[in-house]
């Protein structure tokens, strides 16, 4: 329970609508009392009843704000003063409750003892003309009374930690929800990473072998000298198109219709793309079938990335590229370059390429293996599962 001694801003009525019928039930209990006190007792041996009962039920009324603050000195002390105060019944019942909501048996047994106890001496002050009762009911009595106290504080006890326990399965919940949706955009991120890379290193990298090629040459004719530039122009329009493409697929700009996916069949172009830029690529391909569209999109981001990497490191190699495999087995893809002829700056590497790129694979089913070769070459090789069932007209 909260240790506040007066209540939070919003809860102070509530505290003060338990006093007013913590002071009720004991008017109650007052009352029944002045009734069977003999008439004229007031202001003789009575006296207490309207002057010194009021009061101490007036000093419990005021320690019951601080029953959470110092619940067991609280409780046993209202408890105690009931004994000489029937008006403070009322709070001895609703301290009783509310250590009962705390639902520690060994708190609330002697708690309920001693106002047990107190009803016994409670009985004795006033000369009540009343016919005698049994020693068991002048118990019992007191004992229900308590008892239902005790029931109700813990029962109130119980659902405030059910509902302080579904608080905080819902700022749990809260908090999963607010990692998950970080998580998610930590995982957008990567994948834009991943698709501005795919799309955009591979044109740029020709863009810069074709730059390279015109900074260290100067015996190029003018038709050469065109041709490299037009080949540079395509390639930074291309680009930008590609770019503005996946931006407007990113942003679900309903405007731009969604570019199309790679494919299997489009390696061809990829090749063809790479060698009118002016890398010396041959392609061999002995794939008859078509593959299912996640193994033929994987194959053509791996031929993709072994071309951007030739363009960038190995400037002036010669590229092959063999595509093999067949249905129920695997397709495997080769892309093998020479070491480089040509001098040049290099482009910088993001290096995040070829771990993209395994991660592609790896989401396919497949195995990415990449190192160098004798002579000073580079082979990237990937194999992709491939279905028994083949899939005709594919991605």
């Amino acid at each position: 329970m909260s240790t506040d001694i007066a209540p939070r801003p919003g809860r102070w009525w509530r505290e003060a609508w338990r006093l007013a019928v913590a002071a009720l039930l004991g008017t109650a209990f007052w009352f029944s009392v002045a009734a069977l006190v003999p008439p004229g007792c007031a202001a003789d041996t009575c006296s207490w009843l309207v002057t010194g009962d009021p009061l101490l039920a007036l000093a419990c009324l005021v320690l019951l704000p601080w029953r959470r603050r110092f619940p067991i000195a609280v409780a046993t002390a209202v408890t105690v003063a009931s004994a000489a105060s029937t008006l403070a019944t009322g709070a001895a019942l609703l301290v009783l409750c509310s250590l009962a909501t705390r639902r520690r048996p060994v708190e609330i047994g002697p708690v309920v003892l001693a106002f047990v106890v107190a009803s016994q001496f409670a009985s004795d002050l006033y000369p009540i003309d009343a016919p005698p009762v049994p020693t068991w009911l002048e118990l019992v009595f007191p004992a229900l009374t308590a008892g239902t106290a005790v029931a109700i504080g813990a029962a109130i006890g119980a659902r405030r930690v059910e509902v302080r326990s579904l608080r905080d399965r819902a700022e749990g919940a809260e908090r999963e929800q607010a990692a998950r949706a970080a998580q998610a955009r930590a995982q957008e991120r990567n994948r834009i990473a991943r698709e501005m890379h795919d799309v955009l290193a591979h044109r740029i990298s020709l863009v810069a072998m074709q730059a390279g090629v015109l900074d260290h040459r100067d015996n190029l004719t003018a038709e050469e000298h065109r041709m490299l530039v037009r080949g540079i122009a395509d390639g930074s329009r291309q680009a930008l198109e590609e770019l503005r493409d996946v931006l407007g697929v990113l942003r679900g700009d309903p405007d731009r219709p969604e570019a199309p996916q790679p494919s299997f069949d489009r390696v061809p172009e990829l090749v063809a793309a790479a060698r009118g830029s002016g890398l010396e690529v041959t392609l061999t391909d002995s794939v008859t079938s078509q593959p299912p569209e996640v193994v033929g999109r994987t194959c053509y981001r791996v031929v993709q990335e072994g071309l951007t990497n030739a363009a960038k490191h190995a400037p002036g190699a010669r590229v092959r590229v063999t595509l093999g495999g067949t249905a129920g087995g695997e397709l495997r893809v080769d892309v093998r370059n020479s070491a480089a002829t040509a001098a040049g700056a290099r482009p910088p590497s993001s290096g995040f390429g070829q771990l993209g790129l395994s991660e592609r694979v790896a989401l396919a089913g497949g195995a990415l293996e990449h190192r160098p070769t004798p002579g000073g070459g580079y082979l990237l090789t990937a194999r992709l599962p491939w279905p028994g069932q083949d899939h005709p007209g594919g991605g």
